[in-house]
């Protein structure tokens, strides 16, 4: 069984248009994921699977929402014990841990913020976030960079006391013993449905982090991200590959996906990503829907799948950066498989997407989720009506808005910007054709050359189609005689070397596979690309770089 009639007016639509129409969260004025949901799978169905972990050293463990209920009611009670209470902020620097379930549930009970961090932050970044949100307790996983990480930042952290480790480790206290000291019956009071309940960091490619405030409403609006894109399935498996520190794995990996039914995979790796250790996974945990980044999809692609069994695989969705139409030409061709996309912030649930009533077209994000009031809007403030011209995304702000940020932490100038006049404003650009939307670009990365605007997706996605590229960022450069020119900035495959030749013939390509006014007319072959901690390619840096 799952629970999504509890919160959802209807579970079943005829068309996208029969669901957009008609869908309607109900409104819960006291939510509480953790008791509406996790507690409520532990008394109804307490064998239900809620989450199978296995790591790359061949550990294993299944956690049942029983179980998970009460892990979390001892977490509850040591959280209390440590003098931590209703409105503390403590940080999470769980990699792939199963722990993290038990953690996050527990803060949901008791009213203390979750704030998610990957475990690649340096001492600087620690310290940075610690002192923006005071945060009181850290807990991580035992790996000596990580450790020594956070011990060097708690020198100078002096409201920092707390330090809990998922083993044994120097400076730290066991994560598991202590949760034994503790009762499994907690006694305390439902947090307030408008309290904070999970802060993340932006991973912006400018300036520091910006602190996104997410209320206990939040899970809700992920049923459209889980159920209605995702295509999870009740009793099912879902594999999202993130880590715990984004938000992406809020997006996959807990929320939507238990609304609904399915438990949840994670696959424990510290390092580098290996394609081949992922795909046998697939089989022989029945995973029975897939999302990750094109990155990854781009990985897959160059294995020989035929050697993998994809028979149990009903959903593939991807998300964090726009696909490529021929990744998704061969990823289908290879296993049968159409990759839905989908598109949101860590500031929202899905806000576009091929939703499970929706045909695919490569290259597209979807459609509009029902949840929010979608517009494009132009330069003037007016909304974009015509088809093929673009606009910023921007969401309507309602009052009672189920899986929207509430605004920045501690940050009303930054909160009036980018919702103070009744839109919240993602900063991406799209256009619509057929009511099917297309993503352009960020609109500071949006290149003005001789009266066009050209989207860097667009061409980035031109030369991925060649073979000799593996990577690559289109960026505008200053031209006097055409305000800026187009440059792309490529990491070439294996097998390439840079050439006067091939540059012609990466030119030539662009232009048969898009208009030909979009070519790139600077071309420079690099072994690398500045990125954000999250992997996102900075272009502000490229540009700045003057290359």
């Amino acid at each position: 069984m799952n629970l999504l009639s509890r919160f959802l007016n209807r579970t079943d639509f005829d068309s996208y248009e029969d669901f957009s129409k008609n869908v309607c969260i109900k409104d819960t004025p006291d939510f509480n994921f953790a008791y509406d949901v996790v507690d409520e799978y532990a008394r109804l169905t307490p064998d239900k699977r809620a989450v199978v972990w296995c790591s790359n050293k061949g550990e294993e463990k299944t956690l049942t929402f029983k179980e998970l209920s009460r892990l979390s009611n001892k977490t509850a009670n040591m959280f209390l014990r440590m003098g931590l209470k209703k409105g503390d902020f403590i940080m999470t620097m769980l990699n792939r841990r199963y722990e993290y379930y038990i953690v996050a549930v527990a803060l949901c009970k008791i009213g203390v913020t979750l704030i998610p961090a990957t475990c690649l932050l340096t001492v600087k970044d620690i310290e940075y976030r610690c002192e923006s949100a005071n945060v009181k307790a850290i807990i991580s996983i035992n790996e000596r960079e990580v450790t020594e990480n956070i011990l060097l930042a708690q020198k100078d952290l002096p409201d920092l006391k707390i330090l809990l480790n998922v083993e044994d480790c120097k400076g730290f206290s066991n994560f598991h013993k202590e949760i034994e000291k503790e009762s499994e019956v907690l006694k305390t009071e439902r947090p307030e449905v408008n309290g904070i309940m999970l802060t993340y960091f932006t991973s912006g490619t400018t300036g520091n982090p910006k602190m996104v405030t997410h209320n206990y409403k939040y899970p809700l609006g992920h049923i459209m991200t889980a159920y209605f894109w995702q295509a999870v399935q009740d009793d099912g498996l879902h594999f999202t590959m993130a880590e715990t520190g984004w938000a992406k794995f809020s997006w996959g990996k807990i929320y939507g996906q238990w609304i609904a039914g399915s438990a949840v995979f994670c696959y424990e790796y510290f390092g580098r990503f290996t394609p081949t250790d992922v795909l046998p996974l697939l089989a022989k945990y029945k995973i029975t829907s897939f999302c990750a980044p094109p990155t990854i999809y781009r990985f897959l692609i160059r294995e020989d799948l035929s050697k993998y069994d994809f028979s149990n695989l009903k959903s593939c969705t991807t998300a964090g950066e726009p696909l490529n139409a021929e990744v998704f030409n061969q990823f289908y061709e290879h296993t049968g498989l159409i990759i839905r996309e989908g598109f949101g912030q860590t500031e929202s649930a899905v806000m576009l997407a091929t939703f499970r009533y929706c045909t695919p077209i490569p290259g597209s994000l979807g459609f509009a989720c029902p949840i929010y009031d979608i517009i494009l809007q132009g330069v003037d403030g007016e909304e974009v009506l015509k088809d093929e011209k673009f606009g910023e995304v921007v969401i309507k702000v309602r009052e009672n808005q189920f899986g929207l940020l509430t605004g920045y932490y501690k940050n009303p100038e930054l909160t009036e910007e980018m919702m103070g006049d009744g839109f919240y404003h993602t900063g991406d650009l799209a256009y619509r054709k057929d009511g099917y939307y297309y993503f352009v670009g960020r609109k500071d990365d949006i290149i003005k050359s001789s009266g066009y605007r050209i989207g860097p997706f667009e061409v980035e996605s031109a030369l991925q189609e060649h073979p000799s590229v593996l990577e690559c960022a289109i960026t505008g450069v200053p031209d006097e005689l055409r305000g800026q020119i187009v440059k792309a900035s490529i990491i070439l495959n294996k097998g390439f070397s840079p050439s006067e030749e091939l540059i012609k013939e990466l030119q030539e390509h662009v232009k048969r596979t898009t208009a030909p006014y979009k070519y790139p007319r600077i071309i420079e072959f690099v072994e690398t690309l500045p990125k954000t901690i999250s992997g996102k390619i900075k272009r502000k840096d490229i540009r700045n770089d003057g290359k």
